[in-house]
């Protein structure tokens, strides 16, 4: 019996292709290819997503700094404490011993240590600080507070933020140091960051 059609004629012989017939489409016919693996899209966009992530972070610190380099940074405020907070005699009673230039209106005149203590248990530096902002609209602030011995050596550093104040509002903040501290201690601004809110 023959799978062919028509049927061959008795003195005919089938051809090679008519004796056996021939699978249907996906029948066991060719093996089909293997999926394409995405693995290399993945690294290759996951490698240029972190790359655009470091020059985002990049170009943020550049302008950072940037806004800051034009603010007087000659006359930093700074406050003077002992152990357990009370202020040196002759120094700063919750105000800064240094006042800030006349006319200045940088983000360092909205920045003010009211108090430098170390803890007395811990014997970490701490700083109290109020913020105002002075400015006619919405802002956010880092403050960077670092602490002093009485040679002028910077032993530590801490760090307070206030996020969103409006025009003329006022946060208190503390900057904490994180290393044992002996000694006479001051307390100053270091850096004063202010961003617009949005």
């Amino acid at each position: 019996m023959s799978y062919g059609y028509p049927p061959p004629q008795p003195d005919q012989q089938p051809s090679a292709y008519q004796q056996w017939p021939q699978p249907g489409p996906g029948a066991g016919g060719f093996p089909q290819p293997p999926k394409k693996s995405r693995t290399g899209l993945i690294v290759t966009l996951s490698v240029v997503g972190g790359v655009a992530v470091l020059l985002a972070i990049g170009v943020l610190i550049a302008t950072s700094i940037g806004s800051n380099s034009s603010s007087d940074k000659s006359n930093p405020p700074s406050v003077e404490a002992t152990e357990g907070g009370a202020p040196v005699e002759g120094g700063a009673s919750g105000v800064p011993t240094e006042p800030p230039a006349a006319g200045d209106a940088g983000a360092e005149d909205d920045v003010r240590i009211t108090s430098c203590e170390l803890d007395s248990v811990t014997q970490w530096p701490a700083a109290d600080v109020e913020i105002v902002n002075h400015t006619g609209a919405r802002a956010s602030y880092i403050v960077n507070v670092e602490f002093v011995d009485g040679n002028g050596t910077r032993h530590g550093e801490g760090l307070t933020s206030s996020s969103d104040l409006d025009a003329g509002q006022k946060s208190v903040g503390k900057a904490q140091g994180l290393g044992k501290f002996t000694g006479k201690l001051t307390c100053r601004v270091a850096k004063v960051s202010r961003f617009p809110a949005p």
